[in-house]
């Protein structure tokens, strides 16, 4: 049996007791007869060792060790990371990454005076997460056209107003479609006096916040109606790993598709890349590709994730 020297048997037991039996250091020290400094370093080393192992599962819950390692690994201004445990399904995981960037973007100084979004099943978790009054008089602004064409229609347009309307601002919408059938219509829209102003207004947000899509048949451009399924089958096949604000890149963060980005309305991912501000809320197993290449290819300064993807992203197998 291998011999354990006396401090470890000592560590092990001023941690039972200090944790277990919920004893103050000073108690611990009495039982023991040891010092509250000696006692302090008995319980540092047992956690150093790896003999404690602290949990803290409240859903709102942020795991720091990740996002100091997200963060210095790809050069991110900030990293926010939520935890897995409690949730069963994609659609928990999704809305506790909503919550941690509802939270996020309630507590970043100074205030965004223009904060331009894009639209999505994230994005709406994101603006019902977000509590009344989370700012005041933020104007917000769509940076990705949103004018669906099936059941879905009004969903962009709603988390636009919701997040205006809890920051008393006021929502400025992009009045077209996401991706239009011929490049000269996509060009003839953005010609118009109202839809310039609207991509001036997004091109000076103050910052962004966004979400990631997958490249798949339950994206929410598929659902839209922008793209049938064996449209994104072929922009796989091409290499898409996901799409940004409706734009389909590969897995180094580049256009897959030119003609298809040349019908698509919005901000360009050149702006995105160049912008203050830019937070990617993006979570799920799904998700891991698309949010690599993000991270990797510069498409934002802040990222929203959950463990699960943010392990993904530190494998060592993988380079940053």
């Amino acid at each position: 049996m291998e011999a354990i020297d006396n401090d470890e048997l000592l560590s092990i037991r001023a941690a039972e007791l200090y944790y277990d039996e919920n004893k103050t250091q000073d108690e611990v020290g009495a039982i023991l007869k040891l010092t509250r400094w000696k006692v302090g370093r008995l319980l540092a080393s047992a956690k150093e060792k790896g003999f404690i192992r602290i949990e803290i599962v409240h859903p709102r819950a942020r795991r720091l060790t990740l996002e100091r390692s997200l963060k210095e690994r790809f050069a991110l201004a900030d990293a926010i990371v939520v935890p897995t445990a409690g949730t069963h399904d994609a659609d928990d995981l999704r809305a506790r990454a909503a919550q941690g960037a509802a939270d996020y973007l309630a507590s970043l100084r100074p205030v965004p005076r223009t904060l331009g979004i894009s639209w999505g099943r994230t994005l709406h978790d994101v603006a019902e997460h977000l509590a009344e009054g989370w700012a005041t008089g933020v104007n917000v602004v769509q940076i990705n056209g949103g004018v669906s064409v099936n059941q879905r229609a009004g969903t962009a347009a709603a988390t636009a107003f919701e997040i205006a309307r809890k920051a008393s601002g006021q929502a400025t919408l992009l009045p077209s479609p996401a991706i239009l059938e011929r490049r000269e219509t996509k060009l003839s829209i953005e010609a118009d006096r109202t839809v310039a102003g609207v991509l001036t207004m997004a091109a000076n947000a103050s910052a962004y916040l966004y979400s990631a899509g997958v490249a798949g048949a339950d994206s929410a451009l598929v659902e839209s109606g922008y793209l049938t399924g064996a449209d994104v089958d072929e922009l796989v096949r091409r290499g898409a790993v996901g799409d940004v604000v409706g734009r389909y890149i590969d897995a180094a963060g580049m256009i897959v598709d030119p003609s298809l980005d040349e019908r698509t309305v919005g901000m360009s991912l050149d702006a995105l890349r160049a912008a203050t501000t830019s937070i990617a809320v993006i979570a799920g197993e799904g998700k891991h590709a698309v949010a690599r290449a993000v991270v990797t290819s510069g498409l934002c300064t802040v990222l929203v994730t959950d463990e699960g993807t943010a392990l993904d992203l530190l494998n060592p197998d993988f380079p940053a």
